[in-house]
């Protein structure tokens, strides 16, 4: 009887939610529906203590960076323990990237609050895609992060933003760096990006650069300092890039020391050849088409467009007034005076400027700006200013402490080799670069007992020298480039120095 009582309870209270549901769905008005809704949904709510975000893989505009910068956020810090993982490569990155596979579900966990995140999919219906109902572009895929409602605001200001900081630092360290050279864009042509790529895999680093190593320190440090001081720039008012300026003799590892720079901070590197730019206007393109984290490099930059001083030319003017026509027209047509005759480049030291501190200059990012040039004097002083050249390094004829480098590089011996002092004292005497040297190592490579002979080569190329300097008497206003004062001078030219430069 009891049985039977149950069963037949059972069946009275099915009858009358049936009859609840039907009075509810034909009698009450469609108003009343919302709002008995809206009650319902209020109550579960307070039961259920657990909040869901949903990023989904395309939002109105195209792909959500939100969803790709979670992926390369899971797949680095939570799929290690994962017993399915989706691996994918592209092929400008040197290593394959993890992501959540389809109906899975990670753990993680950010100052102490748990986190759960799973991979969604919605199959599309028949209905709504007839043609291609199994295509997956119909799916619908979206990524959910779960968490307690308590941790909202942390959640949303502080754990979001980290997600998308550390997917961005992950891809960086992913990608295949590049090196960009600007291409000749013709009028019209405004669509092309006027940067053309190539992979950038120059095996340079600090540790293997032949300078002064209390200069290598110096550099190293001074980028290691910008790279950390977003903020601090951010609060002074200043845009976050760093000018440098890179003088000396030809061969002392001016680029060498550009591409160590690129290795050590990650970053792309543009090849800037001001000769093939049109104008200002093509200049600042230029400009706006690089990435943030990079380094945009100007070589020779005295060779490539008129950028002299211009209290110089008003000099010559005046003298050019005192000659005859012919002579003055003849001199205007000269290249090497940054006359007409200078290319077809309509590019002038105000453009130039403005490229390297003007207002466009901060629209990019993180960016180091990289000149270098044999003859400092040629430049106007405007152009080596603190703002636009933050630091000048001269980079000198090979030292001691330097050809010691060279030697470990190339023949794999240290200080106790027996010819190292003679080698020395020699480099005092005498001027020789970097990579005179490295030529003379590289010749003698798997000759008699390589070491030994390349060493003897290297000492008796200084001895010819210092020969040949004794015999030839000294000319007149000639010297090295060196620092006096806080100045760098070289005959009757004087530019600021670095000590009062700052980061």
């Amino acid at each position: 009887m009891a049985l039977e009582w149950e069963w037949s309870s059972i069946w009275q209270l099915f009858a009358t939610l049936v009859f609840l549901r039907t009075a509810y769905r034909d009698f009450l008005p469609p108003e009343l529906h919302h709002f008995v809704g809206f009650l319902l949904r209020g109550l579960m709510a307070r039961f259920n203590t657990d909040i869901k975000i949903i990023v989904d893989e395309y939002d109105g505009a195209g792909n959500n960076e939100l969803y790709s910068a979670a992926q390369a956020y899971l797949g680095s810090h939570c799929l290690d323990d994962a017993r399915v993982v989706r691996l994918s490569k592209r092929h400008d990155c040197p290593l394959p990237t993890a992501s959540l596979p389809s109906y899975h579900t990670t753990h993680d966990y950010f100052q102490g609050i748990p986190l759960q995140w799973s991979s969604v999919v919605e199959r599309a219906s028949a209905s709504s895609s007839p043609i291609r109902s199994s295509s997956l572009s119909s799916d619908h895929r979206y990524l959910e992060l779960s968490f307690h409602s308590r941790h909202r605001d942390a959640v949303r200001s502080q754990y979001i933003p980290h997600v998308l900081a550390e997917a961005e630092r992950i891809r960086l360290l992913a990608r295949e760096r590049r090196l960009y050279t600007n291409r000749y864009v013709a009028f019209g042509d405004d669509h092309r990006n006027p940067w053309s790529p190539a992979p950038f895999s120059h095996p340079s680093t600090f540790e293997t650069l032949a300078i002064d190593p209390v200069l290598r320190d110096e550099i190293r440090d001074d980028l290691l300092r910008f790279v950390s001081r977003r903020n601090y720039y951010s609060r002074v008012g200043r845009a976050w890039k760093r000018g440098y300026l890179l003088y000396g003799p030809p061969g002392t590892g001016k680029t060498s020391l550009v591409a160590a720079i690129a290795n050590l901070l990650e970053f792309d590197v543009y090849d800037l050849e001001l000769t093939a730019v049109q104008s200002n206007t093509s200049l600042r393109r230029l400009l706006v088409c690089t990435n943030p984290k990079s380094v945009v490099v100007i070589e020779d930059v005295d060779c490539s467009l008129d950028l002299s001083d211009r209290k110089k030319k008003k000099k010559e003017k005046k003298k050019k007034k005192s000659k005859p026509d012919s002579e003055t027209e003849e001199r205007e047509m000269d290249p090497s005076e940054g006359g007409a005759g200078w290319g077809t480049s309509s590019v002038n030291l105000s453009g130039v400027l403005n490229f390297v501190d003007g207002l466009w200059s901060s629209c990019v990012g993180e960016r180091l700006m990289i000149f270098t040039t044999n003859h400092p004097e040629r430049l106007d002083l405007a152009l080596l200013r603190p703002g636009r050249m933050d630091r000048k390094f001269h980079l000198s004829y090979c030292c001691p402490a330097a050809f010691r480098v060279l030697a470990s590089n190339y023949l794999d011996i240290g200080d106790e080799h027996e010819l190292m002092a003679e080698a020395e004292a020699l480099l005092g005497e005498v001027d020789i670069t970097p990579a005179e040297i490295a030529e003379v190592f590289m010749r003698c490579d798997g000759e008699g007992k390589g070491a030994d002979a390349a060493m003897e080569k290297v000492i008796e190329e200084m001895r010819r020298r210092r020969r040949k300097a004794a015999a030839s008497p000294p000319e007149c206003g000639h010297g090295k480039l060196g620092m006096e004062n806080g100045f760098l001078v070289r005959r009757d030219f004087r530019i600021r120095g670095d000590d009062d430069a700052h980061v």
